[in-house]
């Protein structure tokens, strides 16, 4: 976890905190963390950590929860050592909907000992999209259940 991560997550620690120090405000608190609508980071919660979460195996270069952006170092998969991948993952909205996050991708193919660029097929970004957006929604109905 990097400290910007621990300092986000210990503000929102420190929100729900305080919220349930005014009596009825806690129930208020408690559906606002579960709406779709969780701008406590500038951006969905929900879409930010599921992208973590998904992005979890590769390096990470850049991480801006203000500004919504996830930026990958290349990635080797050790099943293909002659491919790899970069992906950068922009949160676009507050709201939890399927038009809030875009991937794009970066590949590269070894030959003759240098890095060269290569296509990426839409399917295996749009794969990626499904999955934050899956985890997401999931994060979302775990904390409505528990509130």
């Amino acid at each position: 976890m990097t400290s910007r991560t621990l300092r986000t997550a210990t503000a929102i620690a420190l929100v729900a905190l305080l919220a349930g120090c005014g009596g009825g405000r806690k129930a208020q608190f408690t559906s606002d963390v579960a709406a779709a609508r969780t701008t406590t980071i500038g951006i969905n919660t929900y879409l930010w950590k599921a992208s973590l979460e998904t992005l979890r195996f590769m390096p990470l270069l850049q991480t801006d929860s203000n500004g919504g952006v996830i930026v990958t170092d290349w990635y080797v998969n050790p099943n293909q050592p002659a491919e790899r991948m970069k992906l950068t993952v922009t949160i676009l909205d507050a709201d939890l909907r399927a038009d809030a996050v875009r991937v794009a991708a970066q590949r590269q193919v070894l030959s003759n000992g240098n890095w060269v660029d290569a296509a990426v097929q839409a399917s295996t970004v749009q794969k990626l999209e499904d999955i934050i957006l899956t985890k997401a929604r999931d994060l979302r109905r775990a904390t409505v259940s528990v509130g």
